[in-house]
């Protein structure tokens, strides 16, 4: 369990953005103070709400992954630079 917990801590603090087709999805993270944060993990139908600190992750709550929608990705500043050479603005 602690392994687990320990892989999952590294995986929330690494950006996902170059990895795709995995199963495991950060839907949130929130920094609460400098050393300790909440993140929400999603892992196939399952939602898992972890506190992580310096000295860990601890499992908060266990919830059904239909109640955190997937965000939104975000805009790719390359792409909308080169939308906006393109329409003639500079």
């Amino acid at each position: 369990m602690i392994a687990i917990l320990w892989a999952l801590a590294r995986l929330v603090r690494r950006p996902l953005g170059g990895r795709g087709g995995g199963t495991l999805t950060v839907v949130a993270h929130q920094q609460l103070s400098r050393g300790s944060s909440v993140a929400v993990v999603k892992v196939a139908d399952r939602a898992l709400v972890l506190g992580v600190t310096d000295a860990g992750v601890s499992l908060l709550a266990d919830a059904d992954a239909t109640l955190f929608p997937e965000p939104a990705p975000l805009p790719n500043p390359v792409e909308q630079a080169l939308k906006h050479l393109r329409s003639g603005r500079r």
